[in-house]
């Protein structure tokens, strides 16, 4: 365990850098839309919009870091012939598509029994696939072992280049929703929750932010109710995009002073809520793709006559996986 370092506000991209950033994402696809949907409305007794990153290239939000992160590279001078990586499945999609189109060679490493058709996508797109490890965990420490091995740049998951991209989409989504009261975002390795905070920082908006984790898998709630990095064992069987066992102390520095509240949600809630999503949209929401709406309608009761935003943060679940979800 480790103290908090000081939060540090360049971490944390302005206005202009967010708007920069947006041009760089734009070249390869659209602003995603964000809809009010009846039924979800209804579903949770309240407006309710749905912000659809699951609309993306790579059907996740990740894809507007890499973008950015491989832009920043290029502006440095520094693009490397090889980059690695690890990753549950979206990130190491986005680390694929941008190394494809800056040419660039790209490892990635995933814990063993990883999502089979998360694993497909990111061959699809050029990346050499590892299976190492039994968790994200262990899966990082191999890529950064193989990293340094090759003399290839090891790509983190939580980086200020990241965020830039990643940041985009709640900028978007708060511009075009400027009455929302409150939103929530799923946290994994932290990306999301910190770039929605720089958004609202930097669009002057006074949103809340609600962070969800699984409650299979606890690390930044602990770590931010205890002040320092918590190590918490991973036992989700559902929202591996938030199946992370050591919260990254830089992340929380960020979002402690920043976040409304926790929620946690557990797998059975999380597919209670894929299954609405799909219902109620005919949206396809991965595990931690509906885990602000499982947190949400925990809290039904306490948002009546508030405008919430959901973020719908990917859809790329395992078809068999699905299909139990909308047996069950």
């Amino acid at each position: 365990m480790s103290a908090l370092p000081t939060p540090t506000l360049p971490w944390l991209p302005s206005l202009a850098d967010i708007e920069a950033a947006a041009e760089v994402v734009y070249r390869d696809f659209a602003p995603t839309p964000q809809y009010r949907w009846g039924l979800l409305s209804e579903r949770l007794g309240t407006d309710c919009w749905l912000k659809h990153e699951n609309h993306t290239p790579v059907g996740a939000f990740k894809i507007r870091g890499g973008l950015t992160y491989f832009d920043q590279l290029t502006r440095r001078g520094a693009l490397p012939r090889e980059v690695v990586s690890a990753t549950r499945g979206n990130h190491g999609q986005s680390m694929g598509w941008a190394a494809r189109r800056h040419g660039v060679a790209c490892t990635i490493v995933v814990p063993r029994g990883n999502s089979v058709e998360k694993n497909a996508a990111m061959r699809a797109l050029g990346v050499t696939l590892i299976e190492h490890g039994s968790d994200f965990q262990e899966a990082r420490e191999h890529a950064m072992q193989l990293a340094t091995e090759r003399g290839a740049h090891m790509v983190p998951s939580f980086h200020a280049d990241l965020l830039r991209g990643v940041s985009t989409y709640w900028w978007e989504f708060l511009r075009a929703v400027p009455q929302l009261n409150v939103v929530y975002v799923p946290i994994g390795q932290g990306s999301g929750a910190c770039s929605a905070i720089a958004a609202k920082l930097a669009l002057g908006h006074g949103v809340r932010i609600v962070g969800v984790v699984s409650s299979h898998a606890t690390t930044y709630a602990d770590s931010l109710a205890a002040g320092r990095v918590v190590e918490a064992p991973v036992t989700t069987e559902l929202a591996d995009g938030m199946a992370c066992r050591v919260a990254d102390a830089q992340a929380l520095a960020l979002l402690a002073p920043h976040i409304d509240h926790i929620v946690q949600v557990t797998d059975a809630e999380v597919a209670a809520a894929m299954h609405a999503i799909y219902t109620d949209t005919h949206n396809v929401a991965e595990g931690a793709g509906a885990a602000a709406l499982a947190a949400a309608l925990q809290e039904r009761d306490a948002l009546r006559g508030q405008a919430v935003g959901l973020a719908l943060t990917g859809g790329n679940v395992d078809a068999p996986v699905f299909s139990r979800v909308l047996a069950g």
